[in-house]
């Protein structure tokens, strides 16, 4: 049976959180465990970003204390965990491109279905949820480190469309890594690579969603 156009239209959009609706820097903590190690702030980012340790702490295979010893180890530093939390957490800041995205997520909220699909430890989403209260933008707000999955693991985005009760072909997906579109156009979702709100507006029009 042919679908129709109502039928195969998006009813879901899904958001990347890091540098889509708040941008960071790991270089500001990686400047600041420096000061405190042997380690340079290049060898430092290296292991603070994208490392399989870091990995492990977003899928939520390790808990908040064990990557912090484990940091603590590779790097020998010297300071205990309590003083450690807020360098890992304080590299966030919100931009003029994060504010006109936020903004068009409030509007899309009003006739769809709108997450936000995120690649995050459990302390930055601590830190996040105090201090950037941009999540009433979304319906679900789906991370990593519950999900028990990483993008661009296929497995992440088959468990946020089974959360969202959502169909491949009626979601659209937006986020700033390449890599990660690719993998989540290979399940059927409408996945684009986001770069500014000029280009992911004309992609949801694109994909028939109404601004």
């Amino acid at each position: 049976m042919t679908q129709t156009k109502e039928e195969t239209g998006v009813k879901t959009i899904i958001f990347d959180l890091g540098r889509v609706l708040l941008d960071f820097d790991h270089r500001i903590s990686a400047k600041k465990i420096a000061r405190l190690t042997d380690k340079d702030a290049e060898q430092i980012l290296g292991l603070f970003f994208d490392s399989e340790l870091t990995l492990s702490f977003e899928a939520g295979r390790i808990s908040p204390l064990e990557f912090y010893s484990r940091v603590k180890e590779m790097l020998g530093l010297k300071i205990n965990y309590r003083e450690f939390v807020p360098i890992w957490q304080e590299i966030f800041f919100f931009s003029e491109s994060n504010r006109q995205v936020y903004e068009l997520a409030l509007k899309l909220k009003e006739g769809y279905q709108m997450a936000l699909l995120s690649n995050i430890n459990a302390l930055h989403f601590e830190y996040i949820q105090k201090k950037f209260p941009i999540f009433d933008a979304f319906h679900i707000v789906i991370t990593s480190f519950e999900l028990g999955y990483t993008k661009p693991d296929p497995l992440a985005y088959q468990k946020a469309l089974d959360i969202l009760g959502s169909p491949a072909y009626q979601t659209f997906y937006a986020d700033d890594r390449a890599e990660l579109v690719t993998s989540a156009k290979t399940l059927g979702i409408k996945s684009f690579l986001f770069t500014e709100v000029g280009q992911l507006k004309r992609d949801l029009i694109a994909s028939g969603v109404r601004l």
